[in-house]
């Protein structure tokens, strides 16, 4: 089953008497663990074990499972990390029952939930063991979204909050963002506190208080060259300057960004659609939707001379024939002109 609908069958206190959630986007295996215990165990805490299988043995989580809890109601068991699911499972100083585990798999008592939370990419679908997980247990994939998927998740979050977010800023935030859900719920809490409930998230709002990363700084500064300003480019410069962002490093990231809109301008006077480009150049999609529309605003000619200044100021650097702050500031300046 899908993260969704384990979530949703919880949510409706459609409860399985196993769980496993397995993958590394912990965002999804928190979220899930929160509304199982708001539904097993409600404000109580009395009824609630979690153990560490790589410090205790399967068989003593089993015997807790059947034990009737002492204060009535439903036991909630977490049983993390169970390295037995991997292909090549952990060495650890005792062995796993792991026939006491499938017994009671396929016979669990109805007072006890368990949830085994594996936060391993894969698990090893061949063993008897993950079979009968399967087999007996409401399974949720917890794997990171693809990126093709993040404008979705911030849409049904910024829902969520009951907050509005305009469609221009919707690509800003897709560059700003990665595909960390942690990350991209704390950055929309951010917004929403700043709106508040019902408030609009216009570009120039989600600029201003999004966490800036270099890729898209670089892509500030690219506009900056295309606009031929220069104030607004040594202004981006000196908020990185503050972030300990090093200048070549800089300079590496603005001429992939040229290469990459060069190249883009030369697939487009080919007739290249951009997901051929993007299977051609090997770039993420946006990174093709956001060159092709800055291509237009360049001559070939142009964007020759820019990576050739960009090479010379890197070079000029590494041979110590200019001090690297004032190096980029020329640059700016040059690009700008």
């Amino acid at each position: 089953m899908s993260y969704t609908h384990v979530l949703q069958q919880i949510k409706q206190k459609q409860i399985a008497p196993v769980y496993l959630l397995y993958g590394t986007e912990s965002y999804f295996i928190q979220t899930i663990t929160k509304h199982l215990s708001e539904a097993v165990l409600g404000s109580e805490t009395e009824n609630l074990s979690v153990y560490d299988l790589e410090e205790t043995p399967i068989q003593e989580v089993i015997t807790d499972a059947e034990t009737y809890p002492f204060f009535g109601g439903k036991k909630l068991i977490y049983a993390n990390n169970p390295s037995f699911l991997k292909a090549k499972p952990d060495k650890l100083p005792f062995e796993h029952n792991l026939d006491s585990a499938i017994q009671y798999l396929s016979q669990p008592v109805d007072y006890s939930v368990i949830v085994f939370t594996a936060p391993y990419e894969k698990i090893d679908e061949r063993k008897k063991i993950t079979k009968a997980i399967k087999q007996y247990s409401a399974v949720a994939e917890c794997n990171p979204i693809r990126d093709y998927e993040l404008k979705n998740w911030i849409k049904n979050l910024a829902g969520s909050m009951q907050i509005t977010i305009e469609e221009d800023a919707y690509d800003m935030l897709e560059t700003e963002l990665s595909t960390n859900l942690h990350q991209v719920k704390n950055e929309l809490t951010k917004l929403a506190l700043h709106v508040g409930q019902n408030g609009l998230v216009t570009k120039e709002i989600a600029e201003n208080l999004i966490a800036h990363t270099e890729t898209s700084s670089s892509l500030r500064l690219v506009d900056a060259v295309i606009e031929r300003n220069l104030h607004k480019a040594i202004s981006i410069y000196k908020d990185l300057e503050k972030m300990k962002e090093d200048p070549i490093g800089l300079i590496a990231l603005l001429a992939f960004q040229f290469r990459t809109i060069l190249h883009v301008k030369l697939l487009n006077q080919k007739g290249y659609s951009q997901s051929q480009m993007q299977k051609r150049i090997g770039a993420h999609p946006y990174v093709i939707k956001m060159a092709s529309q800055r291509e237009r605003k360049f001559a070939t000619e142009r964007l020759e001379s820019i990576i050739d200044k960009l090479t010379q100021t890197d070079t000029a650097i590494k041979q110590g024939r200019m001090e690297k702050e004032l190096a980029f500031e020329l640059l700016l300046h040059e690009l700008t002109k």
